[in-house]
């Protein structure tokens, strides 16, 4: 791996992408420390001490997780990316009941980019909406006066929209994943703090060494679980009959189809915790049902349950819209190819979907698994960890795909890579 990074370095493009997107990341977690105006930041701190002393997850703990500690100190970016990922999951609903946005994304590379237009405009709209919605319930840290709560919305929906134009850059320029990496790094931010408090806890005598010790161990199995999971596939045998063209012969051959376990990635975890999180917007400006989504969120497991169903949903909806079982079908069928024992056409099809359909339960599920993981280990523990199974599925997720596009770029080169 090391050899690698050394090779990518020695290729003046893929260099320059890199240290494009590290300069991006720099500026995201500098603007992540410069505070909004008109705000009480020690207040705002006060309350997510006091939203995390309830014992519960708390929408504001899900909402500044992501946010990588921009919201509990009340910064430029505290919206992060989270009103373009809402816009992102509208967006997919509506490809489905709207044909128009539908043949959009069909409509190749101009299509794509009318279909971004409106995500950014509907991101827009949101970060405005949830801007006013944290402005009422952070309401005791604000600075009296109307102009100071329309510097503090301008402000927030600025930074939210500066940060999509960041992730969207690296995506352009940079080595890919502009947006997924803006998580990436928030998630990963907190870990020097998360360790800092874990390693104090055990000083004071609140943690036993034995108990944090086996934490490590679990963390670590659980991140070559993830990575399992990211890398495992089901190969079905493609046969591809004999051509002949002019005097050679081609095909002949048998193949596989790979399909993998998780074809979703880290998209259903996101678009789950993005949409568990926006009923707060909604609850900023109805009392009684923000009443209710702090006690939803309080009761630790009937949270987790949703989330769990969230995320097996998402898994499916979203494998589905990204897989087409038939234009697989129709592809094999135009070179010949067969899966042996089923007929090219419809009933290739009909297979490649039932295949999909049941290797993405163990997906679903082992996703879900890590989402509930931080209540297990604080029950287990007796101790609060702060980093959950959902940051490390991103934070690895996220990271596996980046070295693969640095891979794909080293092989184009003709040089090794990170797999062997």
């Amino acid at each position: 791996m090391i050899a690698a990074i050394i090779n990518a370095f020695r290729v003046p493009e893929i260099r320059k992408k890199i240290l494009f997107s590290a300069l991006m990341l720099l500026v995201y977690r500098l603007g992540s420390y410069i505070p909004v105006p008109g705000v009480d930041a020690s207040k705002v701190f006060a309350e997510f001490q006091k939203a995390a002393g309830t014992g519960g997850t708390g929408i504001l703990s899900l909402l500044d997780m992501f946010a990588g500690g921009s919201l509990s100190r009340m910064t430029l970016f505290a919206l992060n990316v989270g009103p373009y990922i809402t816009s992102s999951i509208v967006m997919e609903l509506l490809k489905v009941v709207i044909p128009k946005l539908e043949e959009l994304s069909k409509e190749g590379d101009e299509g794509r980019k009318k279909l971004q237009a409106y995500s950014r405009y509907m991101s827009l709209a949101l970060a405005v909406l949830q801007s006013v919605s944290y402005m009422l319930l952070l309401k005791g840290a604000m600075m009296p006066g109307i102009w100071n709560n329309l510097l503090v919305i301008v402000s927030m929906t600025a930074g939210a929209m500066f940060t999509v134009w960041l992730g969207e850059m690296i995506t352009e320029k940079g080595i890919g994943n502009g947006i997924s990496l803006i998580i990436f790094t928030g998630i990963v931010s907190r870990l020097p703090m998360v360790g800092t408090q874990l390693f104090s806890t055990v000083k004071t005598g609140g943690l036993n060494i034995l108990l944090l010790i086996l934490f490590l161990i679990v963390s670590l199995a659980v991140i070559v679980g993830v990575v399992a999971i990211e890398e495992a596939n089901r190969k079905i045998p493609v046969q591809y009959p004999k051509r002949v063209v002019g005097r050679r012969v081609y095909g002949g051959q048998s193949t596989h189809l790979p399909i993998k376990v998780n074809q979703a990635g880290v998209i259903p975890v996101i678009f789950a915790s993005s949409l568990l999180a926006f009923p707060a917007t909604i609850g900023s400006f109805w009392p009684a049902f923000g009443d209710l989504m702090n006690k939803f969120t309080s009761n630790v497991w009937a949270y987790n349950s949703v989330q769990i169903v969230l995320i097996i949903a998402f898994t499916y909806f979203y494998t589905s819209i990204t897989f087409n079982p038939i234009e697989i079908s129709n592809n094999m069928k135009q070179y010949g190819g067969f899966i042996p024992g089923y007929r090219p056409g419809k009933p290739t099809a009909e297979y490649i979907d039932r295949v999909v359909t049941r290797i993405s339960l163990p997906g679903a599920l082992f996703l879900g698994f890590m989402a509930i993981l931080p209540s297990i280990m604080t029950a287990l523990l007796g101790f609060n960890i702060g980093f959950g199974g959902t940051s490390i599925i991103i934070a690895v997720g996220v990271a596996l795909d980046t070295m693969k596009q640095i891979e794909s770029q080293l092989i184009m080169r003709q040089y090794e890579g990170f797999m062997q």
